[in-house]
Parts: structure tokens; sequence; C-alpha cells
């Protein structure tokens, strides 16, 4: 893989903003003493697959502080389109220099180093067989360790190509639902089991962050690296923890596109009255 990553300048986007509608300002929540963008940074540069990091955020005043915050922990920032999340990705990859760019959502203060490692080395193992590769179609790890790849090229297709405005809010719908038009590969959890729709490892709301803040609490002054297994045994141990925010466990953005989608069926979302509509970081 080493060989290969040399061979492929690699990039990864952390999509994010201030200005979340169901939780405002989550980026800067604190986490054992830093904020939660801060965490999910360490954590992905934890995997040592990533290459570069970076933080694709608005072009929006709002997301000012975000930029500084940037700035201040000496983290590379682009500024880019605030809805059109592909354009966004897409230009940041040309800026970088990319041949694959890594996606990863802001929130996803969970997750694990080597599942990141996994899903890229996945993807440079079989460069030649895949344009895109991701833990999520189908998904099997928690909620909350998802990660994407793909090449530059097959990017820039999605973006020459994708009209309808999910698929350019959420950035990769148009690759996994035009599987004629793109060699698609996916990693599933090897253990064997399904915790996508039962175990909610992400925020949204604030009961997820009571959540991902009781995980912090315990686990990272006994290891900043701490994995899914160190999670699972955690909540195996104290069960109540997982109650916490289990109203909300399967809820997705699927659930608002169910009639447009061709590859997603209502088995992989939950569909609830008492949840808001979702939108994009």
């Amino acid at each position: 893989m080493k060989k290969k990553q040399r061979e492929n300048k690699i990039v990864t986007v952390i999509q994010a903003r201030a200005g979340s509608t169901r939780l405002p300002n989550k980026i800067f929540l604190p986490l054992a003493g830093e904020s939660l963008l801060f965490r999910i940074y360490e954590r992905i540069k934890l995997s040592g697959a990533t290459g570069t990091v970076f933080i694709a955020i608005p072009n929006e005043p709002s997301d000012d502080p975000v930029e500084q915050f940037c700035i201040e922990k000496k983290i590379p920032v682009f500024r880019g389109d605030t809805f059109d999340l592909l354009d966004r990705h897409y230009k940041a990859a040309l800026k970088f220099n990319a041949d694959a760019i890594v996606k990863i959502p802001s929130d996803c203060p969970l997750i694990d180093p080597n599942v990141i490692t996994k899903v890229i080395s996945y993807y440079l193992d079989h460069i030649e067989n895949f344009d895109y590769v991701s833990n999520l179609h189908p998904a099997t790890y928690p909620d909350g360790n998802d990660v994407e790849i793909m090449s530059l090229q097959a990017l820039k297709k999605a973006w020459e190509n994708a009209k309808k405005p999910f698929e350019r809010v959420h950035t990769t719908p148009y690759f996994w639902e035009n599987q004629n038009q793109f060699r698609i590969g996916n990693v599933k959890w090897e253990i064997g089991f399904d915790y996508s729709m039962t175990h909610r490892w992400t925020i949204d709301y604030y009961e997820d962050y009571l959540f991902i803040k009781a995980i912090y609490d315990v686990l990272y002054n006994q290891n900043p690296a701490f994995g899914i297994d160190d999670i699972l045994k955690l909540v195996s141990q104290k069960p109540e923890l997982m109650k916490i925010n289990e109203m909300y466990a399967g809820v997705n953005w699927y659930r608002n596109h169910l009639n447009e989608l061709k590859t997603i069926f209502a088995e992989q979302t939950k569909v609830s009255s008492s949840v808001s509509s979702s939108s994009s970081l």
C-alpha cells in the first residue's frame, strides 16, 4: 500500500460548517478538552493513510470562525460552495493536486482510524479495478464510521454530470446511483455483523453529543486512538449509554429521498415524524 500511496497523492476532505440546522456549532462542542472538529481531524490523522487532510467549509461569513480555528490549529482549509458539496470537493481536490479523494464528514468524531485505513488500503490495493470505494453500500459498521474514496477522474465525471439537487448536496450519490458508469467497491465489517442501523455514533442531535461525550470521557485519556472494539466493550459494560440517543438509531438523509433513490431502500433508513429533515454539512 505504501508504494501506491507514494504513486497516488491522496487528500482527505473533512466537510464542515458552523451553521448546522439541527445542532448549531456542533463542530465546536467540547470533547476531552478540545473541539469536536479537532477530535475528528486528530482521529483521521491517526490512520496514517489519509495523506493531506484538510477541512472544506462554505464561503459564508458565519464560517469565518471555522477558518480562523483551522489557521490557529495549522490545519489546511478550503472554502467553497455552501450547498453544492460536490463542487466543493472537486475544486478542493484540484487545489490540493489530488489523485484520489477521501471523503469523511465532520459528524463522525468516533470514527475508527483502522477503518479509515482499511477502506483506503482496499482502494489502493485494487486501484486498477475501482473508481470509487466506500464502506457504505451496503453499510455494516456502526453509523459514524463513514469512509469514501474516489479517483479524481471519477469525481470530475460526477461533477460534470450530476444534475439532481441531492446529488450535489450529498457529494457522492451520482457514483452509487449510476453503477453502470463507475466501478464500485465496498468494504464490509470483517466480523460479519451489521450495526449500521442499531449503533449510532454520529452527531446530528444533542442526544448524540451526550453519547459521544460520554464515550470520550471514559476512553480518551486511556487511549486517544480508541476504536470500535473499545466502544463496544464500554457500552456492553454500561448499556445505559446506548439509551442516550437510541431514538435516532437508523436516522439518515436517505429518508428524505426514497422516492428518488434507485439503490437505497426503506429498510436502510428510519422514517420518524419526530425527526426533522436532514441537511448536509
